[in-house]
């Protein structure tokens, strides 16, 4: 072995040791989801706009793309999208100190890229090889990171100060984001497959427009949503009850007080600030997926990270 091939050997297994090391730290405890948003003006405003700009650009595509695509059309665009974007879920998976599924979503992306013809089916999960969807967000809460404040972005959606450092690292390692920054086309053709790719996850959340619109305040539905959502993502779909204690600001003493009348007296609050009426009381907001999405509406996992 040539000393290069040595070193580079080395560099690879300091790296992995420092990946198990910061994986085993402990998670940092959730922030509350209904008193914690020290933001909120500014989110407000982000997430009007972001529904504007959904009104009359992201919207519309993505009905226009459901109505040329069946749905069996679309369910291989995602697959395709969904494999394209594996290498991200394994070196997070990496990075979060989980070998079994690191190689899990490696024989996904070989099977898929091959016998999937490239990804647009997915024969990995009919041979049962489970998916795990993850990112470099939930590879900050692995090694103890704490979420920081909410944050609403323009065109980016609901994250918080921790997981936005998902958008330029997932991106170095995501092949369309490689494609940008070794192509430089005529009309900035080269964020095509973004552009795609964003309209396709709009497309997914579709049905879920009635449950945000419905809520008495669609902000705090989407911003209690995404927090409990990523509380179940970063605890691989199993967080214990003293963290969704701490999400939801309670403790076992106080869970009574959460009852029907509360959230009743809440409602009314808002419509006399809102001057509505008659408006039924929504549902919490545990009722509906709510990962990250375009245009401030939250996008299913299955469709954005998993692998």
């Amino acid at each position: 072995m040539n000393p290069g091939s040595r070193s580079r050997l080395a560099q690879g297994v300091i790296v992995a040791s420092l990946a198990f090391a910061l994986a085993a730290c402990a998670v940092a405890p959730p922030r509350a989801e209904g008193t914690d948003d020290p933001y909120q003006n500014f989110n407000r405003k982000m997430f009007a706009f972001n529904l504007a700009a959904d009104k009359y650009a992201m919207k519309p595509v993505a009905k226009a793309y459901v109505k040329v695509t069946g749905p069996k059309g679309r369910e291989h665009i995602s697959d395709f999208f969904a494999n394209l974007r594996t290498p991200v879920t394994i070196i997070n998976e990496v990075l979060q100190g989980r070998p079994g599924p690191a190689l899990d979503s490696t024989a996904r992306f070989l099977i898929n890229t091959t016998a999937g013809l490239l990804g647009f089916f997915d024969p990995a999960t009919r041979l049962g090889v489970p998916r795990h969807p993850t990112d470099f967000g939930i590879t900050l809460a692995r090694w103890g990171s704490p979420s920081g404040p909410f944050l609403m972005l323009p065109f980016i959606g609901p994250t918080t100060v921790r997981d936005v450092w998902r958008l330029p690292v997932d991106t170095y390692f995501d092949p369309m984001g490689w494609y940008v920054r070794e192509h430089s086309l005529k009309w900035h053709a080269e964020y095509a497959p973004d552009v795609f790719y964003l309209v396709t996850i709009r497309a997914n959340v579709l049905p879920f427009d009635k449950i945000i619109d419905s809520a008495a305040d669609p902000y705090v539905f989407v911003r209690n949503a995404y927090r409990q959502h990523r509380l179940y993502e970063t605890y691989y779909g199993n967080p214990p009850l003293s963290a969704i204690d701490a999400l939801q600001g309670t403790s076992a003493s106080e869970t009574s007080e959460r009852t029907i009348e509360k959230l009743l007296e809440q409602q009314r609050e808002y419509e006399k600030t809102h001057g509505t009426h008659g408006t039924a009381a929504p549902a919490p907001a545990t009722s509906a997926p709510a990962p990250a999405g375009s245009a401030g509406r939250p996008a299913p996992a299955s469709s954005a990270s998993q692998g």
